[in-house]
């Protein structure tokens, strides 16, 4: 149920972020859009609200479980970026306005990029954690949270592995080609076509 039930929040997401940014660009109807988009983390809170009652109602703790929780946490970490970017290209291609920045291709502004990608990783496996940890205390045996207590660890892999990728642009940043525009690391692209 737990698995259905995120599959669903993951269609509403998309759902809702069509729908906001139809009724935003589209329909010249701004304040409908904005209402709509900002009802996505009543999805999350739906998420939370149905998985504590299946625990609650004595399902046994499982990786379902832990998988909301990341889910939960990835929206935080994650979620306001991927509908900003959503909506500056909505707004490019529906409305009139101009391309939108993409990010930095290179050098110190690209790894400063990728830290901030990277914290937002490392959001999302905080508030995972965070929500696991209650859940193991909520259930209170420690026989039965084997599987939550593995998804910390999971959570905190993943922000790891991202950390040393987002790491590897300060070490090894990445050059500019000789004489182009941007050599100095200071370059944003308009994306689009």
């Amino acid at each position: 149920m737990i698995v259905a039930l995120i599959a669903a929040c993951e269609i509403g997401f998309w759902v809702l972020l069509a729908a906001g940014l139809a009724f935003r660009y589209l329909l010249r109807m701004p304040r409908t859009g904005l209402a709509l988009l900002l009802c996505e983390p009543l999805l999350e809170v739906v998420l939370l609200v149905v998985t504590a009652l299946d625990l609650k109602n004595g399902a046994e703790p499982n990786w379902t479980h832990g998988l909301a929780a990341l889910y939960i946490g990835y929206t935080v970490g994650h979620g306001h970026r991927t509908v900003k970017w959503l909506d500056g290209h909505a707004a490019h291609r529906l409305g009139g306005a101009p391309k939108p920045l993409g990010p930095p291709r290179h050098g110190t502004a690209r790894a400063r990029h990728e830290t901030m990608v990277w914290l937002g990783t490392l959001a999302g496996a905080a508030v995972a954690t965070a929500l696991l940890q209650l859940a193991i205390w909520y259930v209170g045996d420690p026989g039965r949270v084997t599987s939550l207590e593995d998804w910390r660890s999971t959570a905190w892999r993943i922000a790891g592995i991202h950390g040393l990728v987002a790491l590897a642009y300060w070490i090894w940043p990445k050059k500019a080609p000789a004489g182009a525009p941007g050599a100095d690391g200071t370059d944003r692209e308009r994306v689009g076509r």
